[in-house]
């Protein structure tokens, strides 16, 4: 939660914090700030426990985690036998190849005779 805060910003809290609450009563209201987080983390807990119980032994394994949509997805494309098949017979590299081989053919090659004009051939029309 706390990783990106750099070292300055740490000190303009603590900083804004003693201008604030003073020196005197800056250490009740750090006590008072962690017992409300430590509030929030058990209701957080009892509440993922009441989940899980309500939701049955199938779901025993349930990872709340995985409801982020990419872990989701990829905990999916890792764990299903079928798209790890198809995964291992296509190969994307050699596909892209094959299409840029066909492109760049297709560019090198000379237009087809009918096709190829001249401005004046259109005022002869």
């Amino acid at each position: 939660m706390f990783n990106d805060i750099g070292a300055l910003e740490l000190v303009t809290i603590v900083v804004l914090a003693i201008l604030v609450f003073g020196p005197d009563k800056l250490p009740k209201v750090i006590q008072d700030v962690t017992g409300v987080i430590r509030k929030i983390r058990a209701f957080s807990d009892s509440a993922k426990q009441d989940i899980r119980s309500e939701l049955g032994p199938e779901f025993k394994d349930f990872e709340f985690e995985d409801l982020n949509p990419k872990t989701f997805i990829r905990k999916q494309l890792t764990e299903n036998e079928d798209l790890r098949e198809i995964r291992s017979t296509f190969d994307l590299r050699k596909e892209l190849n094959d299409v840029t081989d066909a492109v760049n053919s297709r560019e090198t090659a000379p237009a087809p005779a009918a096709e190829q004009r001249t401005p004046y051939d259109a005022d002869a029309t």
